[in-house]
């Protein structure tokens, strides 16, 4: 295959797993928001799919991280580097497809790095000179993803309990309308921090499939991320957040406690604040989907450790534990069957 034609291709298709992130994670920054009445669906869906869009806008730190520090792919010809960012591609939106069809809400972050390691070990399997970079993935992805949950469920614990006791000889009635108000800003950052993070990871590959080629005016051993390619990533994450993912609204917003205005307020605003610190600060891509879940699940324990459905939890957690090796498998698969029919 024509490798400029090829590059296309990968190009479309990791706007396609965009948009498909969009999609399938708008629901972390709006089911809270829509589950306490404090924003009709519609309403919400549009709010986030700005947000998104404004917030893909504000940095590429994490886009870096991915282009980089994952798979080590400099030595092989462009034909074989373009063909291993597409499996992954395939290996990630293959995953969140299902993941999205059973209404748990996994990671696309970990999904496409998954995808990516899956991929680039089918090419060390066969001898060829490609590398994970192990010590990178622990320090950028695994521990990161440790810690982003326990962070945002501890967090989100602890101020909760404050909260309960500030607000609790207060007038229910008006507590409730005070927070469903707070919550439209905090649903709106958490978007915000939503569109800073996830489309980023699809600006990385973008940039992984158009580096080898030239495209966009990149040279070799160019790390900025060019403004088309930001532009782009931009607009379909913010598309794809159209479309909406009520299934997993529902399992946000209802399966894992009963949310309150005012727990909804402490989800969104502590989630909200780990994304960002984690994009500017320690530029590690982390997933908005876990943070968010165990913010909510933090909140539910801050009333009785009982109020959490843990049966619902430990579901969503085996996809989390699934999705690495799921889409590494799927990742691997693809890169199999294209390195036996193109290469």
């Amino acid at each position: 295959m024509e490798v400029y034609v090829l590059a296309v291709v990968v190009i479309i298709v990791a706007l396609i797993f965009d948009g498909v992130n969009g999609f399938h994670d708008a629901a972390n920054a709006i089911a809270t928001a829509i589950t306490t009445g404090a924003l009709k669906a519609r309403t919400a869906i549009i709010m986030a799919a700005g947000m998104n869009l404004i917030g893909a806008l504000m940095g590429t730190a994490v886009a870096a991280v991915i282009a980089r520090d994952i798979v080590d792919m400099t030595q092989v010809s462009a034909e074989q580097q373009l063909f291993l960012v597409i499996a992954a591609l395939v290996g990630a939106i293959g995953w969140n497809l299902i993941t999205w069809w059973f209404g748990l809400p996994s990671s696309s972050t970990h999904a496409i790095i998954g995808g990516l390691m899956g991929a680039g070990l089918a090419e060390q399997i066969a001898g060829n000179d490609v590398h994970i970079k192990l010590a990178k993935v622990v320090e950028k992805v695994i521990d990161p993803m440790v810690l982003s949950p326990v962070v945002g469920f501890g967090l989100a614990l602890i101020i909760m309990v404050i909260l309960n006791k500030i607000i609790k000889k207060a007038n229910l009635k008006e507590t409730d309308k005070f927070f469903r108000s707070a919550q439209i800003f905090t649903s709106a950052s958490l978007a915000l921090g939503h569109g800073l993070q996830d489309a980023q990871k699809s600006m990385g590959l973008m940039f992984m499939a158009a580096a080898p080629v030239g495209f966009f005016g990149i040279q070799p051993g160019q790390t900025e991320i060019p403004l088309q390619i930001i532009l782009m990533a931009s607009l379909a994450i913010s598309v794809g957040t159209m479309a909406g993912g009520q299934r997993i609204i529902h399992t946000l917003g209802s399966k894992i406690t009963v949310l309150s205005p005012q727990k909804g307020f402490v989800a969104e605003a502590v989630s909200s604040a780990v994304l960002f610190i984690s994009a500017y600060f320690v530029h590690a891509p982390i997933s908005t989907t876990h943070t968010v879940t165990s913010a909510i699940a933090g909140t539910g324990a801050s009333d009785d450790i009982r109020a959490v459905k843990w049966s619902t939890l430990k579901n969503i957690v085996m996809a989390w534990i699934m999705t690495v090796p799921s889409a590494g498998l799927i990742g691997f698969m693809f890169e199999e069957i294209f390195r036996m029919l193109f290469m």
